[in-house]
């Protein structure tokens, strides 16, 4: 059974505590973690928490780049911490618990205090995707949400344009998977398209999914207190470092 959470924003203790729940949740083994992007790859969090704190995560957890990570020092700290995490490049399939996933992080542009470069997907991303063998991923996970399926702005948001990534139609033809899970918009989503269930994740500290061994996706409310800091904060911070 895999564990599914999305938008940490540096709050690592969350995720043990959202598994702890889903143990009990599920009555039996959570194989793996994955965090849909946001995970906060930044080194004066990581460092408190990972090393100062020796913080550990209970399950082999894999994240996608989401769009608030440290994308200047993005490589090194993945190396760095590869004893905690594990990243999934972009455009790529592993086998995590049995499921064959395609991983996509990054987003959609939207400016560039919430989207550095480096974040955003490109057309050449899309491209290495349909370069995989076709029906090679039964589960596709994203940060930013696939366009054109219903996933609405929020108040404040429409400038940005409609949500959603370019090119999600042409991976959807070629890998025709059952899921599709994403976060990025901080809210529960959850419709299913020409045999797809598409389903989005709020911030890890609202809720979490279940992927069953049989298949099905259980969706998990289940808050926990949290200190208010925002992503300008965790920012200032870093660079202050």
């Amino acid at each position: 059974m895999i564990l599914l959470l999305s938008d940490v924003h540096c709050r690592y203790d969350v995720i043990d505590r959202q598994l702890a729940h889903a143990t009990d949740e599920a009555g039996g083994e959570i194989s793996d973690i994955l965090v849909l992007g946001d995970f906060g790859l930044f080194e004066p969090f990581m460092k408190r928490f990972f090393h100062k704190g020796e913080g550990r995560l209970g399950k082999p957890t894999h994240f996608i780049e989401g769009n608030h990570e440290d994308f200047v020092n993005f490589d090194r700290l993945v190396e760095r911490y590869r004893d905690v995490i594990t990243h999934l490049p972009r455009s790529t399939v592993h086998t995590i618990g049995g499921v064959p996933t395609l991983a996509l992080g990054g987003v959609c542009y939207m400016d560039a205090h919430t989207t550095p470069l480096r974040a955003e997907i490109r057309p050449e991303d899309i491209d290495r995707c349909l370069a995989l063998p076709p029906g090679s991923a039964d589960l596709v996970i994203s940060h930013d949400c696939p366009a054109d399926i219903g996933v609405r702005n929020e108040s404040g948001f429409g400038h940005y344009g409609p949500p959603g990534f370019a090119g999600t139609g042409k991976i959807l033809d070629h890998f025709q998977p059952r899921l599709w899970v994403f976060g990025h918009h901080h809210r529960w989503f959850d419709t299913t398209i020409d045999g797809t269930r598409f389903f989005g994740l709020p911030q890890s500290w609202v809720g979490y999914a279940l992927l069953a061994d049989n298949g099905e996706l259980h969706r998990i409310d289940h808050s926990l207190p949290r200190q208010r800091r925002s992503w300008f904060d965790f920012l200032r911070r870093s660079r202050q470092s």
